[in-house]
């Protein structure tokens, strides 16, 4: 059984943690942050291009869910079948910090929270 670790760098652009994700446990992915692969995702390439390290740290918008970028169709239809809230990771690393977050989401051994 591979151990989840609280490491603040796993935490995605979108608000996911990678840290508990099955492919970055099985050493098949490195993380959003690292992951070249992941050109194609406008929110990290929208945190990469403003120095962010998560929405989170938009000064733009006060609600992820306001941004075109965040909130498109394609985003909808993987939180709808992965069951995960990333707006709601997004207000939580804005209430405790990435550390914390990435601290709660190992212990939890969660990549999001859950929709409601």
């Amino acid at each position: 059984m591979t151990t989840i670790v609280a490491e603040p760098n796993l935490v995605a652009a979108c608000g996911l943690y990678c840290g508990a994700c099955g492919k970055h446990l099985a050493g098949r992915c490195p993380g959003c942050r690292e992951n070249e692969r992941a050109g194609w995702c406008r929110i990290r390439s929208c945190c990469a291009e403003h120095g962010y390290a998560t929405c989170a740290d938009c000064a733009i918008f006060e609600d992820p869910r306001e941004c075109a970028k965040y909130d498109n169709l394609v985003a909808r239809v993987i939180g709808f079948v992965l069951r995960s809230n990333r707006a709601a990771c997004v207000d939580r690393i804005r209430e405790v910090g990435r550390d914390a977050f990435a601290a709660e989401m190992a212990a939890k051994g969660a990549q999001s929270l859950p929709r409601r």
